[in-house]
């Protein structure tokens, strides 16, 4: 299995006025990404509110984003859910519509209590998509499943044809450097804090996913082009403004914060589901000033005329 490299991003449920999903909107966000210079998107992942989602709509969105896309970037399809029988639903589904590769986290109300649960749990969801790449999605801070993931690609190896590798979505480097080095990089790693791209770079990743990239990808493919050619500084001055970006979000909900931003762009992702609500009108104003205060706008402007400059 190819490895994939670069940066995927984790996009964002979309939603009518009333409720329903949009989408009308998916393949003007797909476009987005293309002239990005992006690798893919991951869809109904946390970002994209996959929980809160009904089989059939993730269906459907599973299908606007394939079509979209036409092949012009990888479409990475999160199939998770708390019934596996309806992961299975969705990744055969996937693979039926052409999907590129599907993941799943780990089930979150009845949680895997040893590896080999886990590891078991899994191997029935990928059975059902036998011939697309599947990633086990690790987000201990979400599911509360922080299990030895070393422990775990030892063991699903062995069990799962079609395994790929892992989503890894945990601040712990050394794990995930370890799980890099497994065997000589067997399996694709990819890395998922944002804020932590660079650290991530300095021990060995190659490809990333999350959910900022959907809005500043220019910051951090800057970021890769300055570390690829060791400007380490300028490097690290970039993933200073990712820092200072998600410090600002993280003083209120992050992923409707980051469906604001999504709309200062010109993306109008309509309403949250509940639990989920949107940002107020003040939280709004005073999120964009603190984004302004920072600059951070500004540094994607000016990374995206680099860019363009430099192709």
């Amino acid at each position: 299995m190819n490895k994939i490299t670069g940066l995927i991003a984790a996009t964002f449920a979309a939603y009518h006025e009333d409720g329903t999903i949009n989408l009308n909107i998916i393949p003007r966000i797909v476009d987005k990404m293309v002239a990005d210079g992006l690798s893919g998107v991951f869809i109904c992942g946390t970002n994209g509110e996959g929980p809160n989602l009904t089989v059939e709509e993730r269906m459907a969105i599973a299908e606007a984003y394939v079509k979209a896309a036409n092949k012009r970037i990888l479409v990475l399809v999160h199939v998770g859910h708390s019934s596996i029988a309806d992961c299975q639903r969705l990744a055969a589904h996937a693979e039926q519509i052409g999907a590129d590769a599907i993941s799943s986290v780990a089930a979150f109300y009845f949680k895997p209590t040893t590896v080999s649960n886990l590891v078991n749990s899994m191997a029935q969801i990928a059975s059902a998509a036998p011939h697309t790449p599947f990633y086990y999605y690790h987000i201990p801070t979400l599911t509360g499943i922080a299990i030895d993931m070393l422990a775990f690609l030892e063991q699903a190896e062995k069990v799962i044809p079609n395994f790929a590798g892992l989503k890894y979505t945990a601040s712990t480097l050394h794990e995930y450097q370890a799980c890099l080095n497994y065997k000589g990089g067997k399996f694709d790693v990819l890395f998922g804090y944002d804020e932590m791209l660079l650290p991530a770079l300095a021990v060995g990743a190659m490809g990333a996913i999350g959910s900022t990239y959907t809005f500043s990808a220019s910051l951090y493919l800057q970021l890769l082009r300055y570390y690829k050619n060791g400007h380490y500084e300028e490097a690290a001055n970039m993933q200073l403004h990712s820092v200072n970006m998600v410090r600002c979000l993280v003083k209120y909900p992050p992923i409707p914060a980051q469906r604001a931003i999504m709309k200062m762009i010109g993306f109008d992702l309509g309403p949250c589901r509940l639990p989920l609500e949107p940002l107020n009108e003040d939280d709004v104003l005073q999120l964009k000033n603190a984004l302004d205060v920072n600059g951070f706008f500004d540094v994607v402007k000016q990374a995206s005329e680099i860019l363009s400059e430099e192709q």
